[in-house]
């Protein structure tokens, strides 16, 4: 019981000293050359009861067929207290990265865009849990007030009305993380629930849902629950802005496959697409078992202790890189200008994850064990030719 405490001891250390890491890595695994469609302009479909928290729509990748829309719909929340926090594509320096969306207490950062109705950049304004019970605000949520009574109605400015789809790069939204949406990290959270998943794949499914086919306009904007492509469908009222895909938009893009699909020992090859320390995450290491406790013990805190010395690796460059972010913005650096900070970031990321994977596979070979090599039998001595 003690060794565990302590193990737990020392695994919570590191979380808090990744804290920020293990936020920017949700969901994070997919990077794409080019960037997503404007957001189409479309109404809300009636909410269609009480508990449903609105999602808004947005644009997903698939290798084989480009960008697909995901249309926006109403869930229920995972559990009471629970905010949805939008999926958003950002601009890592050398490709667009997609952040995938999740449920918590609070409503962490999704990079500053305009998905209308209550999200406009920055937490939401759509309504708030009293009581028990999800309060909707009729300002920008179309709600059905002889069934549903809980609600209010405050006015909402949105901070702008554009329909740019993604965060940084040329054309993108300018906005980062604040301390407080970076402290969220911190909070409980959990991924997307299942109807949302399914949703997902079914909008995957869908030819129509392409935006080599819709040009950004998809016939099918919003719908009132997830996956359910035929009741209470909305469909777009126009598209958000000129969408010009390149020649090979569909196919032969740098996708890359999501963290899920990620071999388990963090030693073998992979994929590198973190270009900020940031987006690191910490390596899993093989619980030792050499069938003797106190071996075990020993190799669980060398093991420990290397955690805890790249945890502090990465929280020390994290800070590094984003002291240049801010030097950057205060002086109004353009594109052009920061093209060298970052490329030189995600040189520094990728030497310092290598670095790790080299020492994390150090230390399991020591620690792997050792294998005895069987005697040769004993054979009569050759005869010697004549």
């Amino acid at each position: 019981m003690r060794t565990t405490a302590i193990r737990l001891l020392l695994f919570s250390f590191v979380l808090l000293a990744l804290s920020h890491g293990a936020f920017a890595q949700i969901g994070v695994g997919i990077s794409v050359n080019f960037g997503p469609p404007a957001l189409p302009v479309y109404e809300q479909p009636i909410c269609p009861g009480d508990g449903y928290l609105w999602t808004p729509g947005y644009w997903a990748y698939d290798d084989d067929d480009g960008y697909y829309w995901v249309p926006g719909t109403w869930v229920e929340a995972p559990q009471v207290g629970f905010l949805w926090t939008p999926a958003y594509w950002g601009w890592g320096g050398s490709a667009f990265l997609f952040h995938e969306g999740y449920w918590g207490p609070e409503v962490g950062f999704y990079g500053g865009i305009n998905y209308g109705f209550g999200y406009g950049g920055v937490g939401y304004e759509g309504g708030r849990w009293e009581g028990g019970h999800f309060s909707y605000n009729t300002y920008v949520n179309h709600v059905n007030t002889t069934i549903i009574h809980n609600t209010y109605n405050t006015r909402v400015t949105n901070v702008s009305e554009t329909h740019v789809s993604y965060n940084g790069g040329t054309g993108g939204v300018e906005a980062r993380p604040t301390s407080q949406q970076e402290s969220y990290a911190n909070q409980h959270h959990v991924g997307p629930v299942g109807a949302q998943t399914q949703h997902v794949q079914a909008a995957r499914s869908n030819p129509e849902l392409r935006a080599s086919a819709n040009q950004g306009k998809p016939p099918i904007a919003a719908t009132a629950k997830p996956g359910d492509f035929k009741t209470g469908v909305v469909a777009t009222r126009q598209a958000g802005g000129e969408y010009k895909a390149p020649p090979n938009a569909a196919r032969g893009n740098e996708a890359r496959p999501s963290t899920e699909s990620r071999p388990e020992n963090t030693t073998e090859a992979r994929p590198n697409t973190t270009n900020h320390a940031s987006e690191l995450q910490q390596h899993k290491f093989t619980s030792p078992n050499t069938g003797n406790a106190g071996t075990d013990k020993k190799y669980q805190q060398q093991q420990d202790k290397l955690a805890a010395k790249q945890a502090q690796d990465h929280q020390k460059l994290q800070q590094q890189q984003e002291k240049e972010h801010q030097q950057a913005t205060k002086k109004n650096y353009n594109d052009a200008q920061k093209q060298p900070m970052e490329q030189r970031h995600a040189q520094q990321t990728q030497q310092l994850e290598q670095r790790h994977a080299a020492q994390q596979k150090q230390v399991e070979q020591r620690q792997a064990p050792r294998q005895t090599t069987p005697k040769p039998e004993s054979r009569p001595p050759a005869e010697k030719p004549h």
